[in-house]
């Protein structure tokens, strides 16, 4: 399974603005811990990045515009309840 960079990187900033509760707890050793748990990080490449910036703005959250255009670049679901993704054309667990 894959993990988007942008996930800690999300959660870092909300970690340091004080809205994600236990967020240093969580933080700690992240990369550790996804990759004892079977996860593997999913850089960002250059591609990701430029199609993420040409999607339309149907999600005004630009880290989950990232995770769209990896899923659609790589064929792969995202994990979540927002079913605003479904817009995008992914697919999408968690419904």
């Amino acid at each position: 399974m894959l993990l988007s960079i942008a996930t800690p990187w999300e959660m870092a900033i909300k970690a340091g603005l004080g809205k994600l509760e236990n967020g240093a707890e969580i933080l700690d050793d992240f990369e550790n811990r996804v990759t004892a748990s079977g996860y593997r990080m999913l850089e960002t490449s250059i591609k990701h990045a430029i199609r993420s910036g040409y999607l339309p703005r149907y999600h005004k959250d630009p880290f989950d515009r990232l995770l769209v255009a990896q899923a659609l670049d790589l064929n792969v679901p995202i994990l979540s309840s927002d079913d605003i993704f479904d817009l995008y054309g992914v697919r999408r667990v968690w419904k």
